[in-house]
């Protein structure tokens, strides 16, 4: 159905927003050629991190130098060859990946309408501690484990859950009716993509209807509650930052 004009979902708060699909407006991203590239989430909003949507022509190509600057992604959809360092592999839709900072990536060969969430920020090394290797995993392959013992609400882990990551990317997936058992308020910050199927999001003091499709950000202690409704299972891509000192 057609929204009025001059109405959207879409709503930018200070320290969360709602980011629906009918307001993307295309950027050109340095080192992202044949796609259209949608800036979701960076700095200029408050956040700490960028979550890019990318979706690629025939022959489109993501070349991205070494940097400081570690990337996760996620095939939404298509599939295409991702390089990172000597390690190169073919990534169907589920397919994710990890390029940690100092290491150049790639993306090569994708499918035409192959869309892809990044996720990308500054590395905060951890004295004493390694820094991450490169990742090309499938998500298919990533056991869902209940969260907090509700079998309804199963959360993929799909990086290690270990010191020298500070970005973690993991997968929620929620029967019909099941939600987040209490409405978490914490340090780690969030970017999320829904993935499937809908439900309502409490973001602060606000309750907002979610589908397929729809971004959220989501900042440092902003108090946060999740419930899927429909008659199929909602699931959602995010990002948080993990595994450093308070101070």
């Amino acid at each position: 159905m057609n929204r009025p004009y001059g109405t959207t979902r879409t709503h930018v708060a200070a320290r969360h927003a709602l980011l629906a699909a009918d307001g993307h407006v295309k950027s050109h991203v340095p080192g992202i050629t044949g796609a259209a590239a949608v800036i979701l989430i960076n700095e200029a909003m408050g956040a700490g991190f960028a979550q890019l949507l990318v979706t690629f022509e025939a022959g489109g190509r993501a070349v991205f130098p070494a940097s400081g600057v570690e990337t996760g992604g996620y095939f939404e959809s298509g599939g295409g060859t991702v390089a990172i360092g000597r390690q190169k592999k073919r990534c169907p839709a589920g397919g994710f990946f990890f390029a940690p900072a100092g290491e150049a990536w790639a993306i090569a060969a994708p499918k035409a309408g192959t869309r892809v969430t990044l996720f990308q920020k500054e590395f905060a090394p951890l004295a004493g501690v390694t820094t991450p290797k490169a990742i090309i995993g499938d998500a298919a392959k990533v056991k869902g484990q209940p969260f907090l013992g509700d079998p309804d609400a199963r959360l993929q882990v799909l990086l290690p859950d270990e010191p020298e990551f500070d970005l973690a990317m993991n997968i929620f997936t929620y029967q019909p009716g099941a939600t987040l058992p209490f409405v978490e308020t914490h340090v780690m910050e969030h970017g999320l993509l829904m993935l499937a199927g809908q439900g309502v999001y409490r973001l602060e003091d606000s309750w907002y209807p979610v589908a397929a499709g729809d971004a959220i950000w989501m900042a440092p202690f902003c108090p946060q509650w999740f419930a899927a409704v429909g008659k199929a299972p909602a699931s959602y891509l995010y990002y948080k930052d993990v595994n450093r000192a308070a101070l």
